[in-house]
């Protein structure tokens, strides 16, 4: 169960991440909102590559996948992202800011590393699960700054769900962690509001076309 679980999580994020990729090409825009993308980058960064010393099972294969996947959508946020970015302002600003960003961000990761140390994942797992309560919100927050669908899709939608859902079972039922499951439960209750949401706004979108 917890091997299926594992795996459902792997496809459910590499979906996601191919969407972001994908959306972001066809329609030269980004479709992860930055600091998920900055918390996301530096969080897979750090542990992928801490455990290529190591025995490579199914987690940390999938994580190695998913920080390759990161930072394609990172070179694709630098590309297309400048466009929302604030006219007024000289686009070597869009450039500091995203750096600086990603500069807190990984702070941040190592924070909860110094807390609570590489040892029994417990700092991997808080991390995973605060940033991933923090994506839910900033999706919902980029559909409504947009009031468009632009860059987002109900299979992006529902695969975050699912990927999040996953190993909230196995993490925090299973292995029974509270942290792990109030945020994993929390992210349900964002991920559906999104789905819902994004669901509207492509209804609105499809009867204004007609």
């Amino acid at each position: 169960m917890e091997m299926f679980l594992t795996l459902l999580s792997g496809i459910g994020w590499c979906i996601v991440y191919e969407e972001c990729i994908r959306l972001a090409i066809k329609q030269k825009t980004y479709a992860m909102p930055f600091w998920a993308l900055a918390l996301n980058i530096t969080w897979e960064g750090i542990y992928s590559l801490s455990e290529l010393s190591g025995k490579i099972g199914v987690q940390e294969f999938v994580n190695l996948l998913w920080f390759a996947l990161d930072i394609v959508i990172l070179i694709l946020f630098v590309k297309n992202g400048k466009k929302e970015w604030d006219k007024n302002k000289k686009a070597w600003t869009f450039y500091a800011w995203t750096a600086c960003g990603i500069a807190a961000m990984f702070t941040v990761q190592i924070a909860f590393i110094a807390e609570f140390g590489m040892e029994g994942h417990l700092s991997a797992q808080y991390a995973a699960f605060i940033q991933n309560l923090i994506m839910s919100v900033a999706f919902i927050s980029l559909l409504r700054k947009r009031n468009s669908s632009e860059g987002q899709s109900m299979l992006l939608a529902v695969a975050k769900w699912i990927g999040t859902l996953a190993p909230t079972i196995t993490m925090g039922i299973m292995s029974t962690n509270y942290v792990v499951l109030a945020c994993g439960l929390l992210c349900t209750v964002y991920d559906v509001m999104y789905i819902i949401l994004l669901q509207q706004q492509i209804n609105r979108e499809k009867k204004e076309a007609m």
